[in-house]
């Protein structure tokens, strides 16, 4: 290992730290020498938090400090949350996770009902899903993916980490019916063995151009390309 700068360890450790929300490579790397190797001093930093109430831990392309595991049930509260998301949401953002890049039609088509814009809009707002760039196809319309702050929040690593059908039957948390069957027929729905693909290889197979990953505001094309549909409730009270 070559020697390291403490400065550059500090700078590193403090915009971390100083960050509500994951913090990018690439914003790391944009606050240091550009000889400086990122990756090293990542590990390196990390090694010296593996042992203290906070860990450094890796979302994606993205690091965030998050209290150690074994003192994080010292820590716990009750506190009042929010209406969780809508079923329609979830299967949404499942799709998106399992599937991605994926367009609003592709997600119609596996969800076998139509899907109300407000459904998307909220997984954006909640900064789970993003924009990856436009298809290839007639009419180019808008892919979506997950983002960094969405494997964060569900304890990801890297969306490879996602479990495979097997494990999500044996839980209890799939039916057969018409979504599994398109799941199947398309045959990526975390299969054990096969892996996820990586952004170079969904770049290649689906031909799309990847938005910026640090884009800051959904372009207002992206949620109107699409005809307009019956909404669908968000509140399953509602439904």
């Amino acid at each position: 290992m070559s020697d390291i700068d403490p400065l550059h360890m500090r700078i590193i450790e403090a915009l971390i730290f100083a960050s509500p929300e994951p913090v990018s490579e690439r914003a790391i790397q944009s606050r240091l020498p550009d000889d400086v190797d990122l990756s090293e001093l990542l590990i390196k930093l990390q090694m010296h938090y593996e042992s203290r109430g906070v860990n450094l831990v890796r979302a994606g392309k993205s690091w965030a400090f998050r209290t150690a595991q074994d003192v994080s049930e010292l820590l716990n509260k009750e506190v009042d949350v929010g209406r969780a998301p809508s079923r329609a949401a979830i299967e949404t953002l499942a799709i998106c996770a399992y599937h991605q890049p994926v367009t609003r039609a592709e997600i119609e088509e596996i969800r076998g009902v139509s899907l109300s814009k407000g459904t998307l809009d909220l997984l954006f707002e909640a900064n789970w899903i993003k924009p990856r760039g436009r298809r290839q196809t007639p009419g180019r319309p808008v892919t979506w993916g997950t983002t960094d702050a969405f494997l964060d929040h569900f304890g990801l690593n890297d969306i490879r980490d996602l479990p495979g059908m097997e494990d999500l039957k044996a839980a209890g948390l799939l039916e057969s019916g018409p979504a599994i069957n398109a799941y199947a027929s398309r045959g990526s729905f975390g299969a054990k063995g096969s892996g996820l693909p990586n952004e170079e290889e969904l770049d290649e197979e689906m031909q799309i151009v990847l938005a910026d990953e640090d884009a800051a505001e959904l372009p207002p094309e992206a949620l109107m390309e699409e005809q307009e549909v019956e909404a669908e409730p968000l509140d399953p009270d509602k439904a």
